[in-house]
């Protein structure tokens, strides 16, 4: 079974098993919502989850040939070879973490990747079905961040297991019904931390990336907890007066393409508005969310000076 898993066919393995997996969490955490009336669940914001899945796989499904290419053309230059041992197979999952967290930090510090990432944030919900609503454009280079792995000599294969794996995992995050992990909460990425993740409160703003360790967070510095005095909300600030369809993918792009048409613009500040931090402008009239996160340090410090 091992050996299927950790082939060409591996993925598809992990996503059929998972299946059913994800539609019994599922029913559960709607059941708990009923009949504690908390109303986690609503039609169309899951309806919107589906749509996304659905066109994040179908691109997804079209690029394979392109990212397994180039993860194969670094890995036939690879640097080192292994032995397929369960270290091997341990780095493999370890490395896989740490690509996508700097993928993941480059989708919410660049303007042009979180245009593609904000569709992930953007419901106003938090349920295990938010974790389907995907990146529709993600799969265009998402391959990019993991070809080092490869390059190091880990085969693609592996690594896109191992992402599947940990994307499964990161799936079941996505919950408001499990409340404290214990010592887990350490170095996994729970539940909690990943609330964080997703809320559109200053202090909360871009941080805890991690899909399954939150060690990097840690070691990095973009580490938050949360905690019961700053009560988190959902998706993105100022919210999408349009939900529809085409807006979920294209609302940010919309945002840049008017940017971009100010005019006597430099080219140099057109690349700025495409790649420099979201929130950035070239008249200095911008704040990102370092400003923001500043400035309300500022004040609580300035809060606890007066107490």
């Amino acid at each position: 079974m091992l050996k299927e898993i950790f082939s060409e066919n591996g993925q598809g393995i992990i996503y059929m098993w998972s299946i059913p997996i994800h539609a019994v969490v599922i029913l559960g955490e709607m059941v708990y919502s009923h009949f504690n009336k908390e109303k986690l669940y609503e039609t169309r914001d899951v309806l919107s989850n589906v749509y996304l899945a659905v066109l994040n796989y179908g691109l997804d499904l079209l690029m394979k040939g392109v990212s397994m290419a180039v993860m194969f053309f670094f890995y036939h230059h690879r640097l080192f070879n292994w032995e397929f041992n369960v270290w091997y197979f341990v780095a493999v999952f370890v490395l896989q973490d740490f690509a996508y967290y700097v993928l993941h930090y480059v989708d919410h510090h660049s303007r042009a990747f979180w245009a593609v990432h904000i569709t992930h944030h953007s419901s106003d919900h938090f349920n295990i079905t938010t974790g389907f609503r995907s990146p529709v454009l993600q799969p265009l280079y998402r391959y990019l961040y993991f070809s080092p792995l490869a390059f190091l000599g880990f085969n693609p294969w592996h690594i896109m297991v191992a992402y599947s794996v940990l994307q499964v995992y990161g799936t079941w995050v996505h919950t408001q019904t499990v409340k404290n992990l214990g010592f887990l909460e350490w170095f996994m990425v729970t539940p909690s931390h990943h609330r964080v993740h997703h809320a559109c409160n200053i202090r909360y703003l871009d941080r805890n990336m991690g899909m399954a360790l939150i060690i990097w967070d840690r070691i990095f510095g973009t580490f938050e907890k949360e905690v019961p005095e700053v009560p988190i909300k959902y998706g993105i600030y100022p919210k999408m007066e349009d939900n529809g369809p085409v807006n979920l993918v294209f609302y940010e792009w919309r945002k840049i393409a008017v940017d971009l048409k100010q005019p006597d613009l430099k080219f140099t500040d057109k690349l700025k508005y495409l790649f420099y931090s979201p929130g950035w402008r070239h008249d200095g009239t911008g704040k990102t969310v370092r400003d923001y996160q500043r400035e309300e340090l500022e004040r609580r410090m300035k809060k606890q000076k007066t107490l």
